[in-house]
């Protein structure tokens, strides 16, 4: 049995006896119980080929937020995956190197270290291949990697860093994908109210939102898609949002269901993240929360996880009141200083 149907079936065992209205002794030993599998882990998981450095993340922030990877020298990966909103853009796509809308919502860097595959048809199987898809694309930041590769080189400091991190081979494409990916590792949500009621503060989050949690695995099936720690399954689902989008198909069309089938994104942060969906189509969570009790539209690619919902006013204010505490309370950003 798959990871993802572990959780959800233990999830459906946990709540079985819990009732909106609140738990007993043996629904308060099921809430705890479920509590476990939200835990955040204790540390980020690096591939061996690039293990962390912090000399190495520093670069690759650096490689970041520096405008000399486009074309015209005036869009940096930061342009659409903006730290101020949960690492994305505020608009429904973000806009390219042509000033053009592009066709889908940039999606959140924030936990990428635990998210792959990558882009929201999953076409990238590492991050370091993520990472070269929006500097080479023309109609995103539209660089060359011959030209990126040469205009660094002639950045004094870059070149030394690059010589003290990669002996002997210096700047190339390898090594400042894999800078890139370094640093994006390390973007990790911070610490949130549901953060701190999960290690055992029942003060941390409101009574609404502990019921909110509750229908969130319950009655609501959110966490069917949206479990674990970063609240993703990290699988491809159609939600029946209206589209001509191929989403995943446009990658393995072997099945229906991955026509306009999209990866989950994970939750954490999400107060800043909106618009939401892959297209950007939805501007608060009231209307993704009225998407989902619909059921979504009818067709065949439809994710059979998707059927409407029965909730009444208060499940809604709850389950709301929840998702907001999965938003960090500080988060601190600071620009790195880039070299002439």
């Amino acid at each position: 049995m798959k990871t993802g149907t572990l959780f959800a079936s233990f999830a459906s065992a946990c709540l079985a006896a819990l009732s909106l209205g609140g738990a007993g002794v043996a629904g308060a030993a099921d809430i705890e119980a479920l509590k476990e599998q939200y835990k955040r882990p204790t540390h980020i998981p690096f591939p061996e080929a690039a293990p962390y450095s912090p000399q190495l993340a520093t670069l690759g922030k650096m490689m970041f937020f520096d405008p000399r990877l486009s074309g015209a020298k005036n869009m940096t990966c930061a342009s659409c995956h903006n730290p101020s909103f949960g690492y994305e853009a505020p608009v429904e796509t973000s806009v390219g190197a042509a000033n053009t809308p592009l066709r889908r919502q940039a999606p959140t860097i924030l936990n990428v270290a635990w998210i792959a595959p990558f882009f929201w048809d999953g076409r990238a199987a590492t991050l370091e291949e993520q990472a070269a898809g929006p500097v080479t694309a023309e109609v995103e930041m539209n660089g060359k990697f011959d030209v990126i590769v040469r205009d660094l080189e002639e950045v004094d400091d870059y070149r030394r860093w690059f010589d003290a991190l990669f002996p002997g081979e210096g700047i190339t494409k390898e090594n400042i994908l894999t800078a890139i990916a370094t640093y994006e590792r390390t973007v990790v949500s911070g610490w949130a109210p549901f953060d701190r009621w999960l290690d055992g503060d029942e003060n941390a989050i409101s009574e609404a939102a502990k019921r909110g949690f509750v229908v969130f695995n319950g009655k609501a099936r959110c966490a069917e898609c949206h479990g674990g720690w970063n609240l993703t399954d990290n699988k491809f689902h159609d939600i029946g949002t209206p589209t001509e989008d191929l989403g995943r198909a446009e990658v393995d069309d072997s099945d229906v269901k991955n026509k306009h089938a999209f990866k989950t994104p994970g939750l954490r942060n999400i107060e800043y993240r909106g618009p939401y969906m892959h297209n950007g189509s939805m501007w608060d969570l009231d209307t993704v929360l009225a998407h989902y009790e619909s059921g979504g539209l009818q067709r065949p690619s439809l994710s059979d996880k998707m059927k409407p919902l029965q909730l009444n006013d208060q499940d809604r204010q709850d389950l709301l009141a929840f998702m907001r505490t999965l938003t960090a309370e500080q988060s601190k950003n600071s620009l790195p200083i880039l070299p002439n």
